[in-house]
């Protein structure tokens, strides 16, 4: 039989409200802005940023009407059904639960907090307060993860035995910026890690146990790790840095067939679907052509938060709080293993 692979289900903006969202930050935050009013009919409405010439600015460049001086009055604002956290993500535990308190959808950065301790407490205080609350793990809204979900629910790579997926680039060390400052929440697990350890996790659901090796930078952050995370007779071995330049690449390996997913993984790219043995392969590939930009796939996520809240949703069915506070246990776990700065105490590993 000829190699097939399943068609995506997509989501349509049409089939969804047009949520009015509030912005906090405006890094990541421009380009998933500029997606969603290039390709969806949610809108941001509001802003409030630390920079006020910065904040200024990103309102005119992206039609916004409300500059707000602070988080508060953002938050409070009653033109804003859903805020979005996109500050460094030291700030987004006490940024999110004050979203929730003002009884508004939140969309956080990843990673979305700085432990699983934090994680479980936003999302916690989420279902408490029957709002939705989804981590901006983007990869998961994507069309291609739809079809590796399908994929897997089919059977069509037979018994999956290897997860692999890595995320690295190389950062000259600078102890002031945000990725080499342990208080600023810096390090390759939190910033880049969390991709890959999604990944696997969406495969294997989570580790059995985390076993980490890597190194650190002068100012104790991780500068790269290696994690092997056994799961269910499989294992994920997937990989980070700040001081390498890896693949950043995916692949799912299993006893009929082996699915990989094209650089970088983590954005809308595309799968090869590959069977046979070493010396006749037969291999199938799809290609996301939809978007021309990768960032423009950032809209992904935000349709599909708002036909969860549509359907009266607190968590994301593809990405549930649950799983959201196991990937930051992992995280936590690989960062106590390596002795890297600021790991949080008893009761924040979840492990």
């Amino acid at each position: 039989m000829p190699l097939t692979l399943p068609s995506p289900r997509t989501l349509t903006d049409t089939e969804v409200p047009a949520l009015r969202w509030g912005v906090i930050g405006t890094g990541i935050a421009d380009p998933f802005v500029g997606a969603i009013h290039a390709h969806t009919r949610q809108r941001a409405v509001a802003v409030t940023a630390r920079d006020a010439a910065k904040t200024e600015a990103f309102a005119r460049r992206h039609g916004i009407g409300t500059v707000h001086t602070s988080v508060s009055a953002l938050v409070e604002d009653p033109e804003v059904d859903v805020v979005y956290v996109a500050t460094p993500h030291p700030l987004h535990h006490e940024q999110a639960l004050e979203a929730i308190a003002a009884g508004k959808h939140v969309l956080v950065e990843k990673p979305i907090a700085m432990s699983a301790q934090q994680a479980r407490e936003i999302t916690d205080a989420g279902r408490a307060a029957g709002v939705l609350v989804q981590e901006a793990m983007w990869t998961r809204y994507l069309p291609q993860s739809d079809v590796l979900r399908q994929v897997l629910a089919d059977g069509l790579l037979g018994d999956v035995r290897l997860v692999r997926a890595d995320f690295g680039f190389v950062f000259g060390f600078d102890p002031a910026h945000r990725l080499w400052n342990p208080e600023l929440g810096g390090g390759a697990l939190l910033d880049a890690g969390v991709y890959p350890i999604a990944f696997a996790s969406s495969v294997l659901g989570p580790p059995d146990a985390v076993t980490a090796a890597g190194s650190l930078a002068p100012t104790g952050v991780d500068e790269r790790a290696d994690l092997l995370l056994p799961s269910a007779g499989a294992n994920a071995l997937v990989s980070t840095s700040l001081v390498a330049r890896l693949p950043i690449t995916a692949s799912v390996v299993g006893s009929e067939a082996r699915l990989d997913v094209h650089s970088p993984f983590f954005g809308p790219t595309g799968l090869t679907l590959t069977t046979g043995s070493a010396t006749s392969e037969e291999s199938l590939t799809w290609r996301d052509t939809t978007f021309d930009k990768l960032n423009e796939g950032l809209s992904h996520q935000a349709v599909h938060l708002a036909a969860y809240v549509a359907e009266g949703r607190v968590e994301s069915p593809v990405h549930d709080h649950a799983e959201v506070v196991s990937i930051m246990a992992t995280i936590d776990e690989a960062r106590r293993q390596l002795g890297a700065a600021g790991v949080p105490g008893a009761g924040g590993s979840g492990m």
